[in-house]
């Protein structure tokens, strides 16, 4: 049977105590497992489901340098070091994917057991179910939207023709040469602020928040590492920010060019420019799913499959326990495109 596919994978050590020395390899991922394979012969040195992890945590100790510990039920310590590109990074990683993991209700007790028809097609119709709602909210959000837009404007023309009605009560004096009343004129330019103040307004509906995730975010083409946050997704922007809530960048709908899926859970957002850097932020979240569904509504064109994430279906088509939320674009069968963006 194949293994899981592998949601991030990072070169490192690991230490074997029975042998007492270090091991380099591969610490990998995926969805219900952390597993070490050693190089360059590919053993397999350790295979840990997440639900057996009690505690993961950054340590250094007089002979262990900078090492990256993670505690199993049993209290049985297995110690990574020399990861790369760093420890933090890892560590935010997996300490995400396991708490997640920890809170989820669907996760099944068992990866090897594999799903029955009937919860094959529970899963299913669960998926088409939150689109369904995913859908609603965006568009009852650009329902509002519109209707306010509408209620201002008719305020405005019925502004503006009380206003037409007084002034045409006045007549322009004989000696005014300039034909137009100054102070018409103003009330124009008044008018004209008012329409924009009340569209602003209306469009202000946009920023109602359709969902929410944390996840571990890193701004590609900065020096700036893998760190907690959220991507909150609006009716009408992407919102990326850390976890003190602080905004690092608001991508507004229009300014958004590509949305790359390099896996169910992990996307690239990138805002092109001419002249400049593009800006771009790479998004991992093990709620991933509960966005995709919304971003492929939203920016339809925009979203392109990548070979990483037809790839990643392929591996996770043949084991147990696949994500689920089938029946839409993001399955094996979607179309891949070369991934242009930037790694992270």
């Amino acid at each position: 049977m194949s293994q899981e596919a592998s949601i991030h994978s990072w070169p490192g050590s690991y230490y074997i105590n029975s042998e007492k020395r270090w091991a380099s390899g591969i610490l990998s991922l995926t969805r219900t497992t952390l597993r070490f394979n050693s190089e360059p012969n590919q053993e397999n040195l350790i295979s840990l489901r997440l639900s057996r992890i009690m505690e993961i945590k950054m340590e250094t100790s007089g002979f262990i340098f900078s090492a990256l510990t993670v505690l199993e039920q049993g209290n049985t310590k297995h110690w990574f070091g020399s990861l790369k590109p760093c420890r933090t990074a890892v560590y935010h990683v997996l300490e995400h994917f396991w708490r997640e993991r920890l809170l989820s209700p669907t996760e099944p007790r068992g990866a090897e057991a594999a799903l029955s028809k009937g919860q094959e097609l529970i899963s299913l119709i669960s998926g088409a179910q939150r689109r369904l709602e995913d859908t609603g909210k965006v568009l009852d959000h650009q329902g509002e939207q519109f209707d306010n837009m509408i209620q201002g404007l008719d305020n405005i023309e019925s502004d503006l023709s009380v206003a037409d009605k007084l002034l045409s009560e006045l007549e322009c004096p004989s000696w005014w040469p300039f034909g137009k009343l100054p102070w018409k004129s103003h009330q124009q330019a008044k008018s004209e602020a008012a329409a924009k103040a009340a569209c602003a307004k209306g469009s202000g509906k946009g920023h109602k928040v359709i969902t929410s995730i944390p996840a571990i975010v890193s701004h590609v083409g900065s020096s700036g590492t893998m760190k907690p946050g959220s991507l909150i997704v609006l009716v009408s922007s992407l919102e990326v920010r850390d976890a003190n809530g602080q905004l690092l960048h608001c991508f507004e709908k229009e300014e958004v060019d590509d949305v790359y899926v390099h896996s169910p859970y992990e996307i690239s957002v990138r805002q092109r420019f001419i002249g400049k850097p593009d800006i771009c932020f790479r998004i991992l979240s093990a709620r991933m799913t509960e966005a995709l569904s919304v971003l492929e509504m939203q920016y339809k064109k925009k979203v392109v499959i990548t070979r990483d994430y037809a790839a990643f279906q392929a591996t996770s088509a043949t084991t147990p326990g696949s994500p689920e939320g089938g029946g839409n674009i993001w399955s094996a069968d979607a179309p891949a495109a070369e991934d242009s963006s930037s790694g992270g």
